[in-house]
């Protein structure tokens, strides 16, 4: 009967998490066990009760007085010699109203901070999407366009090829457009696909279609075996490294094994989550800053390397190259090819307006970081 409680009691946890008051407010019949104590009140309202056994007070007391090592615990005869301060009845009442509309306030502003937090994330992809459409900062005219740039891109690669110096990449595609108008990809074995259908948006002038192998190179990580794993050996970067689109180097692993020279990250290189057991995951990027030391990249990542890093890494977080990973990932497996890489479909702006959507974004972003923080 001691452990049937009743309608206007008090549960109190005294093991582990200690020091949570539940007022019953319900004729329910049910039991308890031994983590949990009852207060009946007989004296004073059961609400006012509540309000005292919920405040820091109580708590203060409940953590002076916890016995135990791995799971602590606030004895019965704690709760029996706790002292209260007890108000006129009237009073207890008014108090337990006032604390009850103060906190509905919390609860309300705790909500309003989550839909903020929410609105802000939302904000942030916006950014992103208006950028690489051409949205975030106005057209300049006189800018070189990116045909041009592309064309540099393309006469540097083939010097480098005819000078032995880099080998030419056998399954790299190329994004042209045609006489008609239409955009095509040309494959290493010769076949063009149309991409008309897989173009969402127009883009402006001056601005043009490629794909990342046009503009960079990129590389799958190190496989490595627990048993190389060594704290004397090279730096390995990996998915955990990757926190809020910001390097985080407080887990890392270090391995003594062979590593091919492609297998070494540089700065400024964009470190990508290639493969994950949450697909969410996959596709998330980082730029590498200047680490100081020699380091590698783990297996399930990947290594994107260009001159135009500050707008890529902008690109590789939007929704629109979201959309070109999920389109092309068939598989049941959440990875990110080297060829979905290579393939995926970039709106590439002239170099002078890359540096104005990349200073634009940083300075949105940097305010809504800001907000964000003020919020924590």
């Amino acid at each position: 009967e001691t452990r049937k409680p009743r309608n206007g009691d008090l549960l109190f946890t005294v093991t582990g998490s200690y020091g949570i008051p539940v007022l019953i407010d319900s004729d329910d019949k049910f039991c308890f066990q031994r983590h949990i104590a009852i207060v009946r009140p007989c004296t004073i309202s059961n609400r006012y009760l509540y309000v005292i056994l919920g405040s820091s007070y109580v708590k203060s007391i409940c953590d002076a007085k916890a016995t135990g090592t791995a799971q602590k615990t606030v004895g019965l005869a704690t709760l029996r010699e706790l002292l209260i301060p007890v108000a006129p009845y009237k009073e207890q009442m008014q108090i337990y109203a006032q604390t009850q509309d103060a906190l509905s306030i919390v609860d309300s502003v705790s909500s309003d901070k989550e839909d903020l937090l929410n609105i802000i994330e939302s904000a942030k992809t916006k950014i992103l999407d208006l950028a690489i459409r051409g949205q975030l900062v106005p057209q300049d005219p006189t800018d070189e366009p990116a045909s041009v740039l592309l064309e540099r891109i393309r006469a540097e690669k083939e010097e480098l090829i005819k000078q032995g110096k880099i080998k030419r990449d056998k399954k790299e595609s190329v994004i042209f457009r045609g006489e008609d108008n239409s955009y095509y990809e040309k494959m290493a074995d010769g076949k063009l696909h149309c991409l008309d259908n897989q173009l969402p948006f127009e883009l402006p002038d001056g601005w043009e279609w490629c794909n990342l192998s046009m503009i960079g190179t990129t590389n799958i990580g190190l496989t490595y075996r627990p048993t190389d794993i060594e704290p004397g050996g090279i730096m390995v970067l990996r998915s955990c490294n990757i926190v809020n689109d910001q390097f985080d180097l407080s887990d890392l692993v270090r391995v003594k094994t062979t590593v091919r020279e492609n297998q070494f990250a540089q700065k400024n290189d964009i470190l990508i989550c290639a493969r994950n057991g949450s697909r969410s995951l996959v596709g998330k990027c980082a730029l590498i800053p200047d680490l100081r030391e020699p380091a590698s990249f783990g297996a399930f990542m990947a290594i994107y390397r260009t001159e135009y890093f500050e707008f890529i890494v902008h690109y590789l977080r939007s929704s629109f190259f979201r959309s070109v990973f999920d389109d092309s990932n068939s598989t049941a497996i959440n990875q990110l090819t080297q060829d979905m890489l290579k393939r995926a479909i970039v709106p590439l702006p002239p170099l002078s307006e890359q540096r104005r959507i990349v200073e634009a974004i940083g300075a949105m972003l940097f305010e809504l970081n800001q907000i964000e923080k003020s919020l924590s």
